[in-house]
């Protein structure tokens, strides 16, 4: 390293300078390039390379005097104190042609304390670097601090009392520009900005504490508080409300509310909760009053009177069904009759439905068991369209078309006729797979026991439109219709009532264990197999002998 403020170029800094590490001092550095003329001819000057302790080509350092003198062109002349010398040639390895450093005398300066003794350039000096007259270093005009302002100090120590949460970084680059003599920026700016996001967090945090009010109120009120409601029993205006199969109790009051029956759900749920066997309300259609208590509404629903219902049996004939929908209207009797006979063909049958001549009607066997909303007002139409939809989706659920085949069947439709046989001879769950092999064994060719003779009175008391269990066979023999099982071969036209899905599923599924006899013993609910002639026979006298035939 040179001597302390002695050389040519950048300027070297002592540890403990606050601006320890930055760049060299503006216009210090060696020049490049033509400099100005020393005695008469251009000077050049090498570019600084240092080896060691030593930096050859400097400029001459702070502290000693180059005397300049300006011409009348405005250009820098040396002072006469050059003009003695001989011009300096750079050469390899030297300022002289040996490859030397020359020896350069300097006149001394006598303000200089480093400069008291005549040292030669290029020659060994004495270190002053730790005496106390080198440090702190002399400093250019631009690197020079200004001196501290005691009133922005005070409004820096007032912003720190007064919580300004200014960010570390803000602070290091405000200091780098006090080093530098940049100034900084007006504290009440910063005061502004703290004011405006004091007042930002004001009202968020109100703004959350409003939120959480009343979320907190509405779940008090859900939880704890009273539920609007009406008092009474209701006005003396009427309506029918249709719930759903499957609907809770959420379902039904939101239905309700809608309806005008009650005030709030909230208020049906809490009293369906509070009534005994409340979760038994059933799907169907209800006539209810307007602007009724929740807990009046409960119990009218529960009550059987106030349904506005249509419930199909398992079994049950269409003519019976046709009887109930025109009771529930206030219809005249047989009028949905005639309804269904005129539009059959608009009400959704599937497509592998038949209408023969000899069917006597092409809905019967598609009006699914169910209960269905049958309120004043509604049109039959409307009612039998949802029944025979109903049945449409079961059957097709089945896969009723794949199915018949499988079982020696043409199609679905008689599949569908098959399982009406088994809901209307079948007793008990355990008869249907049993009732189901027995129409199955008796349609075989290679039956020799009836000849392929079902022999079923159901068929014949449906063709009557009776239930009559006591059929002469002198009566039996008479009657021509193909619905007479004694005497005509094969299935029934079509079926003769609308089965159950239990019924269905054992005609899907029935037993294989040569069931082809069957005799009801006790003329009711018990049904007895037989899988020889011979042994319907012992079932015959049976039955006879507890009939007091």
């Amino acid at each position: 390293m040179t001597e302390y403020g002695r050389g040519q170029g950048s300027e070297p800094w002592h540890p403990e300078d606050p601006l320890y590490g930055d760049g060299g001092w503006g216009g210090q550095q060696a020049q490049t390039g033509p400099q100005s003329p020393y005695d008469g001819r251009p000077q050049h000057y090498p570019q600084a390379s240092q080896h060691g302790d030593w930096t050859q080509g400097q400029q001459p350092g702070y502290g000693e005097q180059q005397h300049q003198q300006y011409d009348v062109s405005g250009q820098p002349q040396y002072d006469q104190q050059f003009a003695g010398h001989p011009q300096q040639q750079f050469h390899q390895g030297g300022w002289d042609a040996t490859g030397t450093h020359g020896q350069v005398p300097y006149a001394a300066d006598p303000g200089d304390p480093y400069g008291q003794q005549p040292v030669a350039y290029g020659g060994e000096q004495p270190d002053f670097y730790g005496t106390e007259d080198a440090y702190p270093p002399p400093e250019p005009p631009g690197r020079r601090r200004p001196e501290p302002d005691p009133e922005a100090d005070a409004e820096g120590e007032a912003d720190v009392l007064a919580g300004d949460d200014e960010d570390d970084e803000e602070h290091e680059l405000q200091g780098r520009r006090e080093r530098r003599g940049k100034g900084r920026k007006p504290v009440k700016s910063k005061k502004r900005r703290t004011g405006c996001a004091c007042m930002v967090v004001v009202l968020v945090f109100g703004g959350g504490l409003g939120g959480v009010g009343y979320f907190g109120y509405k779940f008090y009120q859900n939880r704890f508080g009273t539920a609007p409601d009406f008092a009474g029993e209701g006005t003396s205006r009427t309506v029918t409300v249709e719930i759903p199969k499957g609907a809770g109790g959420w379902e039904i009051g939101r239905r309700l509310k809608e309806a005008g029956v009650v005030k709030s759900a909230e208020a049906f749920v809490h009293a369906q909760g509070q009534t005994p066997g409340g979760d038994g309300i059933q799907a169907g259609a209800y006539l209810l009053k307007k602007e009724m208590s929740a807990a009046s509404a409960v119990k009218l629903m529960l009550d059987p009177r106030s349904q506005n219902n249509v419930v199909v049996t398992e079994g049950e004939r269409n003519s019976g069904v046709y009887a109930a929908i025109d009771k529930k209207l206030d219809l005249p009797a047989g009028s949905t009759k005639k309804i269904a006979r005129k539009q059959y063909k608009s009400l959704g049958l599937p497509a592998w439905a038949e209408n023969n001549g000899d069917i006597i009607d092409p809905l019967e066997g598609f009006l699914w068991p169910a209960t269905y909303p049958a309120a004043k007002g509604m049109k039959p139409e409307a009612i039998l369209k949802q029944m025979v939809t109903q049945a449409k989706q079961k059957y097709a659920a089945y896969g009723l078309d794949g199915k018949a085949r499988e079982l020696g069947l043409d199609n679905a439709f008689e599949l569908v006729t098959v399982a009406s046989l088994v809901q209307a001879e079948g007793k008990t769950h355990d008869d249907f797979r049993k009732m189901a092999e027995v129409v199955y064994n008796r349609l075989k060719p290679t039956n020799t026991e009836t000849n392929r003779l079902l022999q079923f009175d159901s068929t014949y008391n449906y063709l009557l439109g009776k239930s009559n269990i006591h059929i002469s066979e002198k009566e039996i023999n008479s009657n021509p219709s193909p619905y007479n099982t004694y005497t005509h071969k094969g299935l029934p036209p079509g079926p003769i009532g609308n089965p159950g899905e239990d019924a269905l599923k054992a005609t899907l599924n029935p037993t294989d264990d040569g069931w082809i006899y069957f005799v009801a013993t006790d003329g009711t609910s018990n049904t007895e197999f037989a899988k020889t002639y011979a042994e319907f026979q012992e079932l015959k006298d049976k039955f006879n002998a507890s009939s007091g035939n």
